[in-house]
């Protein structure tokens, strides 16, 4: 699922409830993450859940690189956040991740006001720990 998509199909949820529960069906989604993945090196640290970013970095067409994310979390609501982050970043090159803005799309899609502080903060370590993937792939470019 695109981005796009995820902002198209919170456009048509009046109630938080309903966007409440398409996050956690978005979670439900997300590819199974190996065991091996399920590592120190792939937690991210300050998340009040558990959650782990495993990162590949893939040539592309042009001789660029993209990163690739698999993701999962031992909460539900997280997952789905996950999921929304992986939309928006898995697959793109590092520059592009640095010029995107993840927490403007957290406000856009209501998410700020309707997250507990503790999810709201995970969500940001989940972005940090992306961005600074991407800031280690361009430095070693």
């Amino acid at each position: 699922m695109t981005i796009d998509e995820i902002k198209d199909n919170f456009a048509l949820l009046d109630e938080w409830d309903d966007r409440y529960r398409y996050v956690i069906e978005l979670g439900r989604s997300l590819a199974p993450m190996s065991e091996q993945d399920h590592s120190a090196e792939n937690k991210v640290q300050g998340c009040a859940s558990q959650v782990w970013l495993a990162r590949t970095v893939q040539a592309d067409a042009a001789g660029g690189t993209r990163l690739h994310y698999v993701g999962d979390s031992d909460a539900h609501i997280v997952r789905g956040l996950i999921a929304i982050l992986l939309a928006l970043y898995s697959d793109q090159p590092a520059k592009a991740i640095l010029e995107t803005d993840a927490v403007a799309l957290f406000e856009e899609l209501g998410l700020r006001e309707h997250l507990t502080p503790q999810r709201s903060n995970g969500f940001r370590a989940m972005v940090e720990r992306i961005r600074r993937d991407a800031r280690e792939v361009l430095a070693a470019a």
